[in-house]
């Protein structure tokens, strides 16, 4: 039969969600710097155009 697991703590749980909410947060940082460099013309990533897009402009 199914037996209940036992309840996680509050620390467990808030620590789960604070290491969650921190990978957003460094995502989140790099989107922008990234979005910034393009902007201001000193990045080097380099973004690929389809081929379909260059024919119907």
């Amino acid at each position: 039969m199914a037996v209940p697991k036992k309840k996680t703590s509050k620390s467990k749980r808030d620590k789960r969600r604070a290491t969650w909410r921190h990978k957003a947060v460094v995502e989140a940082q790099k989107a922008l710097s990234l979005g910034k460099s393009i902007l201001t013309g000193r990045s080097t990533f380099v973004y690929p155009i389809a081929e379909e897009e260059e024919e119907e402009s």
